[in-house]
């Protein structure tokens, strides 16, 4: 039998060998720097996997694709035979003085009615009137100068959120217009249906909304909606875009905590005594904004 010493030489030099086998063609093709490179891919295709529907930034990018946008919009009106003829996603609406906005998912159909898709903010203290802006500058983009009233669009906007924030228990409101005295319906061409992906009513809409909150690539009960999803999540052209796309809400995340630093200098300047307007020029936001930041702390 062999020492022990010599059989643990042994090993160690066979071990070697191994190494300064292999070695060289690690290094030969990984330039220096790669297996940084490999990690962040590797991690950015982790946070990949975990991106849902119920991502603003995720259903834009999924969405985007018409035939997509076309199977969700057809379940949540009713409608099978709705055809789209554009989709635009993160729709920006700049004013020069007011407050603008960007719209998650803006879609029309061949008979001309508008389809606004949007994701619940995760700072928004109250849904409803900010569902009431989104109607009124969509109502203005859409109604040119000149133009009479009656060319305004037949439109819809789909208010989707994680839970049932009106907390009746139901997967779907859909808000209706009413005259008091007389109970009639008043009809002006705007629709507002707010639906939620924690109530299961058994709903075909719900069945869209678990959907929703797991966007799983190997999922194909939602047929083009599930093909594009797997593109993007599974297919290399689909990884390329979301990993651009990765880059972008993590940086949207850092705007995110900045923003709630300002937040947080915006409610100890209020006590000290500052002005609003001077507050709002210290932390560079509009006056309207630092305005409904400072609600709650009065």
């Amino acid at each position: 039998m062999y020492p022990a010493c010599i059989i643990a030489a042994e090993r160690y030099n066979m071990t070697n060998k191994k190494k300064e086998t292999k070695e060289p063609l690690i290094t030969g093709t990984s330039p220096p720097g790669a297996a940084g490179l490999f990690a962040e891919r590797e991690r950015r295709l982790k946070d990949l996997e975990q991106l849902t529907l119920l991502s603003d930034v995720f259903m834009s990018v999924v969405l985007s694709d018409r035939n997509a946008c076309q199977h969700v919009i057809r379940i949540l009106m009713d409608d099978p035979g709705i055809e789209l003829v554009s989709v635009r996603t993160q729709y920006v609406i700049s004013k020069v003085i007011s407050h603008g906005a960007r719209l998650d998912v803006l879609a029309e159909d061949k008979k001309g009615v508008i389809c606004h898709l949007e994701i619940e903010g995760a700072d928004v203290a109250d849904h409803a009137r900010r569902t009431r802006f989104y109607g009124s500058v969509t109502d203005g983009e859409f109604l040119r100068k000149g133009r009479d009233y009656n060319e305004l669009p037949e439109r819809y906007i789909f208010y989707i959120s994680r839970k049932d924030i009106w907390k009746d228990g139901y997967t779907v409101y859909e808000e209706e217009k009413r005259f008091r005295q007389t109970g009639k319906k008043h009809n002006d061409g705007s629709h507002l249906i707010y639906v939620n992906a924690e109530i299961d009513d058994g709903s075909r809409i719900a069945k869209l909304m678990k959907y929703f909150k797991t966007a799983d690539p190997f999922d194909d009960s939602e047929g083009e909606l599930s093909k594009r999803v797997r593109f993007l999540k599974t297919e290399e052209g689909g990884i390329e875009i979301m990993c651009e796309i990765m880059e972008r809400i993590r940086e949207e995340g850092r705007e995110s905590g900045m923003k709630e630093s300002h937040k947080k200098t915006a409610w100890n300047l209020e006590k000290m005594g500052m002005h609003l307007d001077t507050i709002a020029k210290v932390v560079e936001e509009d006056v309207s904004v630092v305005r409904q930041w400072l609600k709650p702390a009065k």
